[in-house]
């Protein structure tokens, strides 16, 4: 390119996930872009560090620097910055406008990059399980989902959305076969919660920051991909069979946030989820949307059935419950399967945690108002998993009812019984995910 033509002045905005592969996909090797910098949010100590050279490429010799959003404003006055690229996810429609319109004040345009761009193509089939809203149920429907694929013989491999919280550079490819392997990389609790229990049921999962290279080795060692998505993300891979999850729960959600309602309109089947759990009219009231914004799609029901391995442990006593971290706090639930469990098992008193809460747990609570006598498992660095043991050893309880997927024992010192929860995917009615899927696989002939 001629020195004297003017490279585009580019701000993605992220939280350490998307922000990132967008990079590579669209802008890491067109010498017509300058990406200047990375703006971080939702994910403490994000901000401050550099996407490497090592990831960044040739244009990059020395890295691009991740900032706080609150720079964006300032940053594209003082840089001139032509082009800001919204690029994370789980954020309500009036969020990301308002986003934009601080872009389009400054100057710049405010785009989103859309799935024909930023998906990989693969070799071989790929299932992707995508939902409206984080907490949904991805991650136990892409279990059940990964039994149903063995048992017809096939070799699964788990791709899972990004979670790079740690050193980017030894993050580049994640490949993990054992529960030991989570400690060697330093996984955190919120990455531990969506790896521990596929790894505890023999798959194996894919991560990391460049997924390009994630997908070629993945597919050389499967028959077959599942995309474990995050968030309300659609997938990095082309799926060839979408399956997206709704929540009862969160009637109305289906078209609040991004990108999730463009997600449900992606969708090839659509699962509502939990409906053990939801109220009929609010479950109709989800099928209804659903036929209204995806008329072509299937659909289906599913159950998220809770299970206490020791309710007697918990009946009569004044509980602390310990829920599921991101569905707790950008996923906007007050509550999770843990705080249902205590209820099921007749516990006497639910302690709340704010009375106890310490440092970051307690601005956790401040930031996010919404959340109700629960404590959400947090830990993206140690100074957030210290606080967390603190408020938990500090609260006035018999029992802590631990609901995060990961075995939070393993990782703190707690200093009262811990009952753990669990939950799992189920069919309810016909006709079920798991005939279609099948269907899907006679269509492929991959049985």
């Amino acid at each position: 390119m001629s020195n004297k033509e003017k490279q585009t002045c580019v701000i993605i905005m992220g939280a350490a996930g998307r922000d990132f592969h967008n990079f590579n996909m669209v802008y890491r090797d067109d010498p017509g872009t300058r990406v200047i910098a990375f703006t971080a949010t939702q994910i403490p100590e994000i901000a401050g560090r550099r996407y490497p050279p090592s990831l960044a490429g040739e244009h990059y010799p020395e890295g691009i620097p991740i900032v706080d959003e609150r720079e964006l404003e300032h940053l594209c006055r003082s840089e001139h910055v032509d082009i800001v690229v919204f690029a994370y996810s789980d954020v309500s429609h009036a969020r990301v406008m308002h986003r934009a319109s601080i872009a389009l004040a400054a100057g710049a345009d405010f785009i989103l990059l859309g799935p024909e761009r930023t998906m990989l193509q693969t070799k071989v089939p790929v299932i992707a399980v995508s939902a409206v809203r984080t907490g949904c149920g991805k991650s136990q429907t892409t279990r059940w989902l990964s039994k149903l694929l063995k048992e017809h013989g096939l070799h699964v491999a788990v791709i899972r959305h990004p979670m790079p919280y740690g050193d980017l550079e030894g993050e580049v490819v994640q490949c993990f076969k054992t529960q030991a392997e989570l400690s060697t990389a330093r996984c955190t609790i919120e990455e531990r919660e969506e790896y521990e229990p596929h790894l505890a049921i023999g798959n194996v999962v894919y991560a990391g920051v460049d997924y390009a290279k994630i997908v070629a080795r993945a597919e050389r060692e499967t028959d077959l991909i599942l995309w474990d998505g995050g968030n309300n993300d659609f997938p990095f891979i082309r799926p060839d069979l979408h399956v997206v999850l709704v929540d009862p729960l969160r009637p109305g959600h289906e078209t609040t946030h991004h990108p999730g309602e463009a997600v449900l309109r992606m969708a090839d089947i659509v699962v509502v989820a939990k409906v053990n759990s939801a109220r009929e009219a609010d479950i109709e009231r989800v099928i209804e949307s659903t036929r209204r914004i995806n008329p072509t799609a299937s659909i289906v029901r599913g159950a998220s059935p809770v299970k206490l391995d020791d309710p007697e442990a918990v009946r009569g006593k004044r509980v602390l419950v310990v829920e599921d971290g991101p569905t707790i706090t950008h996923g906007g639930m007050s509550y999770g399967a843990g705080l249902v469990a205590a209820k099921e098992a007749e516990a006497a008193e639910i302690i709340d945690p704010r009375s106890v809460a310490v440092d970051e747990i307690a601005k956790l609570f401040s930031q996010y108002p919404h959340i109700g006598p629960v404590l959400p498992a947090v830990g993206y660095n140690p100074s957030q998993l210290e606080a967390l043991r603190d408020t938990i050893n500090r609260a006035v309880a018999d029992v802590v009812i631990a609901a995060t997927p990961c075995d939070l024992g393993a990782l703190i010192e707690i200093n009262k019984p811990v009952v753990r929860v669990s939950y799992e995917f189920a069919e309810a009615g016909e006709p079920g995910l798991g005939s279609m899927v099948e269907a899907f696989l006679k269509e492929r002939n991959l049985v």
